[in-house]
């Protein structure tokens, strides 16, 4: 005779009491995380030396639940939210998002087709829709949200790929060794990882000469596109950048669509974290010539307030989008299916969260002018940030800071006691940012950019005022004189 164990039921009283000092732990996190150390001291492995190595057999009060996370876990974190956060291109969260993502997990919708949520894809169609007008793009996209940027540019190059293989001859078809594609190395490494999982050889992955300003160089492009074919290659894919991650560079895109049109080659624009500004009628150059582009991508949960994950991809063949990604099994099929979108067919995945609900709630909670003055205001910062560094002496700005990244780095000050070898300026500032890191109130990065290691200060995030900014940049100088 077995032992009558408790299984897990569902108690919507307990769970009311339990959600409710959930909240009141979310808003006081949202109100104190500033005060918190941007990230974690602990070193490797602490937080897995403080859980149990074998799960409970039986269940655990919620009370030490959470107590537990309070003290193993939440230390552990690096803050994303906290307004001294800098590093990287932010993953932004909102109150409203943040209250429709609890709605997503209450609901616990599967949203792959029309018929298991239809509410989840017309407003998905409908938010989509907002977002091509926000962005001024052409009417001959249509839009749906992926998970991320990286998920978007895979679905683009095995677009790119099917179609590339699509107009081989008989005595070609199917040849996938043949296909090459383009980008540079300022492009996301996200890119070229896309390129290889869409099935392009590593050796047939090239990499496009940058200018001075760090952007793709056009004729470089057609030069590399016409030796290949010269080499009896197929060309199959470009990706250019809008905002690259190193100094917000932004490749020439009206140049390289005309290439890309001449060719028939399949030019998708990552905009990931850039492509927001362009909601902002006076930033809208950042999108000049995507209208000509196959695709494009920009991550509303980067810089619209959106919680991650939420990406928008724009595509204008859909015909194609969906001859690579269509699912046609009989368990799928509906008899609706000739007058709906069932998104399983517009990516990689089957399974979808109720991603557009989070979309929703920030459009219509802060509104269009609303996005727009917020992101005005991160660009005003990153502006003013750069007029800092350049006024202080010692220090440089390496790119223009058009947009919320700011990239310098520090040359030494010329107080006639010591000079300062350029062969040691990477040192120097790799030193400058762990000094800065290390006082737990600022989290900022460094990369290589021209062979020179230079430091970013990424702005964007909801919480980070022009007083924190000022309070950041004081402690850079204060660290930098201390070398």
């Amino acid at each position: 005779m077995t032992t009558p164990v408790d299984r897990p039921h569902l108690d919507t009283e307990q769970f009311r009491r339990q959600a409710h000092e959930i909240v009141d732990w979310m808003a006081d996190y949202l109100r104190d995380v500033g005060s918190r150390p941007v990230q974690p001291t602990a070193e490797p492995g602490a937080v897995r030396a403080a859980l149990p190595a074998a799960p409970p057999l039986a269940g655990e009060p919620f009370e030490q639940i959470m107590a537990d996370f309070e003290r193993i876990i939440v230390p552990g974190l690096t803050h994303w939210g906290h307004p001294g956060f800098l590093a990287y291109f932010p993953a932004n969260t909102s109150p409203p998002s943040i209250l429709a993502e609890m709605l997503t997990a209450t609901i616990g919708a599967q949203c792959m087709s029309w018929n298991t949520s239809p509410a989840a894809t017309e407003l998905e169609q409908v938010t989509m829709e907002w977002l091509r007008q926000m962005a001024g793009l052409s009417a001959e996209f249509t839009g749906v949200i992926q998970d991320t940027a990286s998920t978007a540019t895979l679905v683009a190059m095995v677009t790119a790929r099917d179609q590339a293989l699509g107009r081989l001859d008989g005595s070609t078809a199917g040849r996938l060794d043949l296909l090459t594609a383009y980008t540079t190395l300022e492009a996301n490494h996200s890119v070229p990882k896309g390129m290889r999982l869409a099935g392009i050889r590593p050796g047939h992955i090239r990499m496009v000469e940058t200018g001075p300003e760090n952007a793709m160089r056009p004729e470089a492009l057609r030069l590399m596109i016409n030796a290949d074919r010269a080499a009896g290659l197929v060309p199959a894919a470009v990706v250019a950048t809008v905002g690259t991650t190193g100094s917000t560079a932004i490749d020439p895109v009206p140049a390289i669509a005309a290439i890309c049109r001449e060719e028939t080659v399949w030019l998708h624009v990552d905009a990931a974290w850039a492509g927001s500004a362009a909601i902002v009628p006076e930033l809208r150059w950042v999108f000049d010539g995507v209208d000509d582009a196959d695709s494009v991508v920009f991550n509303p949960h980067k810089w619209l307030l959106v919680n991650f994950d939420c990406s928008a991809y724009f595509v204008k063949d859909r015909a194609a989008l969906l001859g690579s990604f269509g699912a046609s099994a009989e368990i799928l099929r509906t008899a609706h299916d000739d007058r709906v979108v069932n998104y399983r067919d517009w990516g990689i995945q089957l399974g979808r969260r109720f991603r557009a609900l989070k979309l929703w709630f920030v459009i219509r909670s802060y509104g269009v002018e609303g996005l727009r003055a917020m992101i005005r205001e991160h660009v005003r910062l990153g502006r003013l940030l750069a007029e800092w560094i350049e006024g202080e002496p010692g220090f440089e700005l390496i790119a223009p800071a058009t947009l919320g990244l700011v990239v310098f780095r520090y040359v030494g000050h010329a107080d006639g006691k010591r000079e300062v070898r350029r062969e040691s300026f990477d040192a120097m500032n790799r030193t400058l940012q762990n000094r800065v890191n290390a006082t737990g109130r600022v989290f900022i990065t460094g990369t290589s950019l021209r062979g020179n290691y230079v430091l970013r200060v990424a702005l964007g995030h909801l919480s980070t005022s022009e007083a924190d900014v000022g309070a950041a940049w004081e402690l850079i100088r204060t660290a930098a004189r201390a070398h």
